[in-house]
């Protein structure tokens, strides 16, 4: 597998994967140092990425293999349904799911994705509104959906 690291907003993104998909796109909490090459089959993602953050993106395009048992790869193929700017509740994705009573089971799978905004994980909320858990921490979540909106706020500080 190929891999490589690049700057993001949100901090450091490390990206796997290969000539058969991107396997993987996760958010670093520590730095690390930027990657000075980027490994041919990752350079369309590495361009999506930057495309997206710059707000020239709304849809990604890319082959995608990430790993995960059948119902958490039908979980992360729903999760690719939710529009950009738009945000559904955990309840609303076990119903598209076809399942009311699997919502713990698709939070988990949500949870577990594992190519961060390649597969929108970031825009299933709580019912109430809640943002909820977020692998990446919450005040990612929050600024991926600002990121999104068609309402941008402005910062008060």
């Amino acid at each position: 597998m190929d891999s490589c690291t690049i700057d993001t907003p949100l901090g450091c993104a490390k990206i796997i994967g290969n000539e058969n998909g991107i396997a993987s796109v996760s958010i670093l909490d520590t730095p690390k140092e930027v990657s000075d090459t980027i490994p041919e089959t990752l350079l369309d993602c590495v361009i999506q990425l930057k495309e997206y953050f710059n707000e020239k993106r709304k849809a990604f395009d890319l082959k995608l293999n990430p790993e995960g048992t059948t119902f958490q790869k039908k979980v992360w193929n729903q999760l690719e349904t939710i529009p950009f700017g738009k945000t559904i509740s955990y309840l609303e994705l076990s119903k598209q799911l076809g399942d009311v009573k699997a919502i713990r089971a698709a939070a988990s799978a949500n949870g577990k994705n594992p190519l961060w905004i390649i597969v929108p994980c970031h825009r299933v909320i709580g019912s109430d509104g809640s943002l909820t858990g977020y692998a990446g921490g919450l005040h990612r979540k929050q600024w991926l959906l600002n990121h999104e909106s068609e309402y941008k706020q402005q910062s008060l500080f």
